[in-house]
């Protein structure tokens, strides 16, 4: 305890370099904060170096037990809240924050019902739909506990679970994650609060407004979703079933289904070891975890609704090449996309697929083999514990190097606040608006 705490303290400490940016900038434009960043620097680097003195005699490196079950639960609940409390700003910050920097976000859900009726619009200011959202997340989230502590689980690991589920954080309280519980009821609970974690939260609040589920219908990412999981539920159980991993197909389909729909929407918990499954599986689901989740949901990846978008794209182009003079609007549900939408998603996704490459190739450079550099970097991109080698499902990351460990967070960062609106502060433009 005391070891994680003297790291806790260096990175703390570090962290206050964090601080150069904001005053370089305060004392760029001369808006009068630059003392208080300072302040706000030198009270993080105190409490920091404090922590990390004082701890200094337990200084050691960290082993895996460090992280796993031995945790105190106060501190094991302080990580499932963080995340959950995070699920719900990316939430916001999708479907609020997002348009106002013109990168995707409530655009895209206007884009989906652009003649949607008033009602079926959410709020209109910033602070009601936060509201709105609060609200529904809540909800979910306490009908998830009740619904675990019903199947058995400790009023602690029900908290912890529910939270993680739908923060599609993917943190467990176990080394074994679900396996520990060894419970199809446990995993049917998580597999529907996973599920509904990864729709759009908007439509969540539509349709317990009217008391409805004809929005999911009328929703193409939610068609999408579950099209996409049925399908590779069924094709993943029958190939474990071919492969001789699990006697039976209903055996295969349970592992199957908690597994694919963990990992396809983000969530990273697990059941079994997948590295003993046929290689094809853990790649499948690597690149579901790309492709999955809906706009304005927890998850991470490039949205389903992007994907739909490329799709219809590229179908419009090969109709184009047959017929030059035809009039082919890009439409997605039914409905016109306009074209500022595609645009944006076409940059979007250049600017995804270019970050992967550039950082597995800083992997690369570290000595790590193309597959686990490739399958770490898009893991934390999307913000999946999902991987291979020694980033994987079981492993876990605690045996990558320090470089390795950076650059991993770096693609967590850039993934978890969608790319864009990061790189987007580094842009003098952006300052000067």
């Amino acid at each position: 305890m005391l070891a994680v705490a003297h790291v806790l303290g260096l990175l703390l400490a570090s962290f206050a370099l964090s601080y150069a940016l904001p005053v370089g900038c305060a004392l760029l434009y001369g808006d009068g904060l630059a003392t208080r960043f300072l302040l706000a620097a030198a009270i993080t680097a105190a409490v920091g170096l404090v922590l990390a003195t004082v701890t200094a005699r337990a200084r050691r490196e960290l082993k895996p037990r460090d992280g796993l079950d031995g945790l105190p639960p106060s501190l094991n609940l302080w990580r499932h809240t963080l995340h959950w409390i995070g699920g719900l700003g990316i939430i916001v910050m999708a479907l609020a924050v997002l348009p106002l920097l013109g990168v995707g976000g409530m655009q895209l859900y206007k884009g989906q019902a652009p003649g949607a009726v008033k009602d079926e619009r959410l709020a209109p200011r910033i602070t009601e739909t936060a509201k709105q959202l609060w609200l529904v997340y809540t909800l979910i989230t306490a009908a998830g506990i009740v619904a675990l502590r019903v199947c058995r689980m400790s009023w602690f690991d029900a908290i912890c679970h529910a939270f993680s589920a739908v923060g599609l954080g993917g943190f467990s309280t176990h080394d074994r994650s679900i396996a520990y519980f060894n419970s199809p009821a446990i995993e049917l609970v998580l597999m529907a609060l996973m599920v509904i974690a990864a729709l759009n939260f908007g439509r969540h609040i539509i349709a317990l407004r009217r008391l409805s589920l004809a929005t999911y219908r009328q929703d193409p990412e939610a068609r999408g979703i579950f099209a996409v999981l049925a399908v590779s539920v069924l094709g993943m159980s029958t190939l474990l079933v071919a492969h001789g991993v699990y006697p039976d197909f209903l055996v295969a389909l349970r592992h199957a289904a908690f597994n694919v729909i963990s990992q396809a929407t983000t969530s990273g918990l697990t059941s079994e070891d997948l590295q003993q499954w046929p290689v094809f599986a853990p790649w499948w689901m690597l690149f579901l975890s790309c492709i999955l989740c809906s706009t304005g949901s927890t998850g991470g990846g490039i949205k389903m609704f992007r994907t739909l978008l490329l799709t219809r794209q590229a179908g419009r182009e090969m109709q184009l090449l047959i017929h030059p003079a035809a009039v082919a609007p890009l439409r997605i549900g039914g409905r016109p996309i306009p074209e500022g939408v595609g645009s944006s998603v076409l940059a979007f996704i250049f600017v995804y697929f270019m970050t992967v490459a550039l950082l597995t190739f800083a992997m690369l450079l570290t000595g790590m083999n193309f597959a686990d550099a490739a399958a770490a970097v898009v893991a934390s991109i999307n913000n999946t514990a999902h991987g291979f080698g020694a980033p994987g499902a079981v492993h876990n990351f605690h045996s990558l190097s320090t470089v390795q460990i950076w650059i991993c967070s770096a693609a967590m960062l850039l993934g978890r606040l969608e790319v864009f609106s990061v790189i987007v502060l580094f842009r003098p433009a952006y300052w000067r608006r």
